[in-house]
């Protein structure tokens, strides 16, 4: 909340301007049951449906998800403070539009889109499916295929997206109070919703809603506009070979995507050059080497999906650098944990010692410093939040019986879901998970980093490996997705709780929304993918929803059944090295960042698991997103204030736009009508051979 340049004292009283909390002191603070309203709910589906087919289409070509938070609270901000405005024109308005009610709609639209990216429709479940096994030589059997259909995949997300909100629910006061873990989204979160309730943050927002709006309207007729010349998947915008036919080969061009403009707008400069990088490396240089050894290193007749061939060196060198980092920060985060715990233990608890000495300061009837009128701020805020988080408690039994009856509930269901799966595997699993979601909770507290999919893929290893080839492909890529879901929603439900915190909504509100926006997500994830899924070929990596981490997990199961013994030529030790270089490159920065402070170099060092991620798909995303890079930085560079302020809205409306297209576009491929034009382009010799062939 900003200040005004004003004297903070007045007749000798301190009056605490930079006090968050002051400024709502006056409004009244609703119970847990009137946080969450029909209005609220009600907007809260609306704005899922919409948040859903966004990430499942993102799921769906690169599998990168930005950050929507943002965009979650202010859609949310704009159709509640429309709805309040016109029920109070009328005389109908009964309860005030409050920042909590606001929390509580982001809360469960960011948990209903959440599942639909911890569902696997992109990744895990897909990697099951007939379309992706055939692209395979190993591992197409009927024993390790399961056919997609909307009953089953409906009820393995109830079962298993559940369990993880039941995992670490009672170890919320430790997290937030005690340790005051940071949650950095979950506190961004916060205090956005915190300023749209404020005069001025409200006008802000309503500029920001304004623009939002208008670059989504733009990027949904832009989309309209290129489906004319797209009659075919090569055909179009979205091939255009910027950089000319060679670049085109080898993936590099610029597809005119609005949406990976709009999310390279909201990712971190790094990450989209990291993803450059990655793009430069492997299809710049070393898979046009490897495919010199064609006949060497693989068979010359493998087809190029093969992942015998130049497929399974994309595939498995990716897996091993993602990997890498994954195992790095795992083992990072529980050192690290481990380190902070004990420290904290042994300095006997600084929080009260500091607090205590701010009391007798205030106490003391001097006037404070500006370092000691801030520390008096905080400690309102501090004492406010915590005696509304301590308000509404959760029964001792409530979270170890919700957990126990879940995990029961899956472990016996799951098998005959999927009977290569035992009831065995699924109990261990659930023995382990809760240590699991500590650490993931604990760790993106800290970090703002989930591991989520790290964990996934580990479990898809070690369980495809004990299984083996009767089965262990369906059987892991299962159980990752058990392993995944609980350690996602553990964590999201503690961010949602840090945001809870800081804006006065209740334990019991944030938890309640997030149940009801797991079931939104549940419901809406398969059906959405069913959408697509029937109008688009998905999974196949020459359609425009290629879906490349259904090929990359199966992969991961493929490997711990089969081992290394079924890759390409030299393929494992390209792999082994590329997961040492991933390790490398996170001691590297972990050192720079520690050690040299003076140019801080780190800055500069690129991001191991955003240089794998164009390993498999190539740069034409990588090439959007730098786009929206380079438009933010100029921006910046022209009105740093007007960027920082609308870019998050303009880039969430070029995503919008794009992905709202997708629901009328899959519609007219359901019903077979065809763009009726198609764009190529062709070089000088193929256009003379096809100029031949038509006047003939």
């Amino acid at each position: 909340m900003e200040t005004d340049d004003s004297d903070n004292y007045q007749d000798g009283n301190q009056k605490a301007e930079d006090s968050i909390e002051k400024a709502f002191e006056d409004t009244e603070v609703p119970p847990w049951t009137k946080q969450i309203t029909i209005r609220s709910m009600v907007t809260g589906f609306l704005l899922s449906i919409v948040f859903n087919f966004i990430v499942c289409k993102l799921n769906l070509t690169t599998g990168i998800i930005p950050s929507l938070n943002v965009a979650a609270g202010l859609l949310g901000f704009a159709l509640l403070k429309v709805y309040s405005a016109l029920l109070q024109k009328f005389g109908l308005l009964k309860q005030p539009f409050t920042r909590q009610e606001n929390t509580v709609v982001q809360t469960c639209v960011v948990a209903s889109s959440g599942i639909a990216f911890s569902s696997g429709m992109g990744s895990y479940l897909l990697g099951m499916s007939p379309l992706v096994a055939a692209q395979a030589d190993a591992g197409n059997t009927l024993i390790n295929i399961k056919k997609l259909a909307i009953p089953w995949m409906t009820g393995y997300l109830f079962l298993v997206s559940f369990v993880g909100l039941f995992s670490i629910i009672a170890l919320r006061k430790m997290m937030i109070i005690d340790r005051k873990l940071t949650y950095p989204s979950g506190t961004a979160t916060a205090h956005l919703i915190n300023s749209f309730h404020t005069r001025k943050g409200a006008k802000v927002a309503a500029r920001q809603v304004s623009f939002l709006f208008m670059f989504g309207g733009g990027s949904f007729l832009w989309s309209f506009f290129q489906w004319f010349f797209n009659a075919e998947d090569d055909c179009g915008f979205a091939n255009f070979p910027t950089f000319g036919l060679k670049a085109y080969k080898q993936r590099f061009y610029f597809d005119f995507s609005m949406t990976y403009i709009g999310c390279g707008m909201i990712t971190n400069y790094m990450v989209n050059i990291s993803m450059l990088v990655g793009a430069v490396i492997s299809w710049g240089i070393m898979w046009p080497l490897i495919e010199k050894q064609k006949g060497n290193w693989y068979g010359a007749h493998l087809s190029a999906s093969s992942l015998h061939g130049i497929q399974g060196y994309r595939v498995f060198i990716s897996i091993g650098m993602i990997l890498g980092d994954g195992v790095y920060h795992v083992l990072y985060h529980a050192g690290y944990m481990a380190f902070v715990l004990i420290r904290s233990l042994r300095s006997n608890k600084p929080e009260e010692k500091k607090l205590s000495s701010e009391m007798e300061l205030m106490e003391s009837g001097g006037v404070p410093s500006s370092t000691e009128t801030e520390l008096m701020s905080a400690n309102y805020d501090e004492k406010r939040r915590t005696d509304f988080f301590h308000k509404d408690e959760f029964p001792t039994w409530f979270s170890p019986t919700g957990y126990i009856c879940c995990a029961a509930a899956s472990t016996i269901c799951l098998p005959f879901l999927f009977h290569q799966l035992k009831w065995y595997h699924v109990a261990i699993g659930y023995i382990i998970a809760p240590v699991l979601a500590f650490c993931n909770a604990y760790g993106c507290g800290l970090t703002d980093w989930s591991l989520a999919s790290n964990y996934g893929k580990i479990a898809i290893l070690i369980v495809s490996a004990l299984v083996g080839e009767k089965g262990g492909v369906i059987a892991g890529l299962a159980s990752g997705g058990v392993t995944m879901s609980i350690v996602s929603t553990a964590s999201d439900l503690m961010q949602d709780f840090k945001t809870g915190f800081l804006t006065l909504s209740s334990p019991r509100s944030m938890f309640l929304s997030q149940v009801l926006g797991t079931a939104m997500g549940c419901v809406m994830s398969p059906l959405i993918f069913w959408f697509f899924y029937k109008a688009y070929p998905v999974g196949d990596p020459k359609g425009p929803y290629p879906a490349p981490f259904g090929q990359v997990y199966r992969g991961i199961a493929l490997l711990g059944v089969e081992g290394i013994g079924s890759l390409p030529k030299h393929c494992f030790a390209l792999a082994l090295s590329f997961f040492a270089l991933a390790i490398a490159i996170n001691v590297a920065t972990e050192l720079l960042k520690r050690y040299e402070t003076k140019y801080k170099i780190y800055r500069f060092v690129p991001n191991a698991m955003a240089m794998a991620i164009p390993f498999y798909l190539g740069s034409y995303f990588v090439i959007d997103m730098c786009v929206g890079s380079l438009i933010l930085f100029v921006w910046k560079i022209m009105n740093k204030q007007q960027a920082e302020e609308l870019g998050p809205a303009v880039a969430s409306g070029l995503i919008c736009g794009e992905s709202m297209w997708g629901i009328p576009a899959a519609i007219l491929s359901l019903v077979n009508v065809r763009a009726p034009i198609c764009m190529k382009f062709l070089s000088v010799e193929d256009n003379a051979k096809v100029d031949s062939f038509l006047s003939s």
